[in-house]
């Protein structure tokens, strides 16, 4: 297994076994999850209820998740914004913009791919592909600042030319944007279009303030997501 793809699994592995456990009926209470984050944990116990057992109610425990992630993003936003010097504020104000522009692009891309499926496990599927991207966001943030001192600077990733594990992943996730691009109905591809553009100017802002291990969640996160749509547009 390639190193990219290593840490790509890591970072997705609550993720993967939570869809396994919905897609066999075991339920998310029973997963081994790796995270022990209290979020994850209430996920769990909501989606163990037998009042949220139906398919929105599965949903409405990812969305109060996502909820509970998006004010975790936020509350490590600002802690983190409070160690920084003015600069590097505004460059980090800067990131979490495009951030929210590409959530707000991505969200009519996914509905458009699900759109062509059919099924209650994919409307599951769409809901924790709304719900992984916040958690992520959260995650990184604290992981940023979990490593910054005040007043200090966390080291720097080289240029993506200059790590063959960067280069790996870009190659595969734009293999995958072409292959979800190719599959997806002609009317729906703008919206892909409009959200990968929207990604890439949130990758664009957020790569020269992040370590390499950090760029290749982001890109391994991002390649996941391609992937797994890729192989999801037009499932019956």
């Amino acid at each position: 297994m390639k190193p990219w793809t290593t840490r790509l699994s890591r970072r997705w592995a609550a993720a993967a076994v939570l869809a396994a456990a919905w897609l066999t009926g075991a339920g998310a209470a029973h997963a081994d999850v790796a995270a022990a984050d209290p979020i994850d944990t209430a996920m769990r116990a909501c989606l163990a209820r037998a009042d949220r057992s139906s398919t929105a109610g599965q949903v409405q425990c990812m969305d109060e998740a996502r909820a509970s992630w998006r004010g975790a993003a936020d509350t490590a936003l600002a802690q983190l914004l409070a160690k920084l010097p003015a600069a590097q504020k505004r460059r980090w104000q800067t990131s979490q913009q495009r951030w929210g522009a590409w959530r707000d692009a991505e969200d009519p891309m996914l509905g458009a791919v699900f759109a062509t499926t059919s099924g209650s496990m994919y409307v599951i599927y769409e809901a924790d592909m709304r719900l992984q991207p916040v958690r992520d966001r959260a995650l990184a943030l604290r992981a940023q600042l979990a490593q910054m001192a005040p007043g200090q600077r966390a080291p720097r990733a080289r240029a993506c030319s200059a790590d063959a594990r960067c280069e790996h992943a870009t190659y595969d996730l734009n293999r995958y944007y072409r292959r979800l691009s190719a599959r997806m109905p002609a009317h729906s591809r703008p919206t892909l279009v409009r959200a990968q553009s929207a990604w890439r100017a949130y990758r664009d802002a957020t790569t020269p303030l992040i370590d390499e291990h950090a760029r290749l969640d982001l890109l391994g996160a991002r390649l996941a997501t391609l992937k797994r749509l890729s192989e999801t547009v037009g499932n019956h």
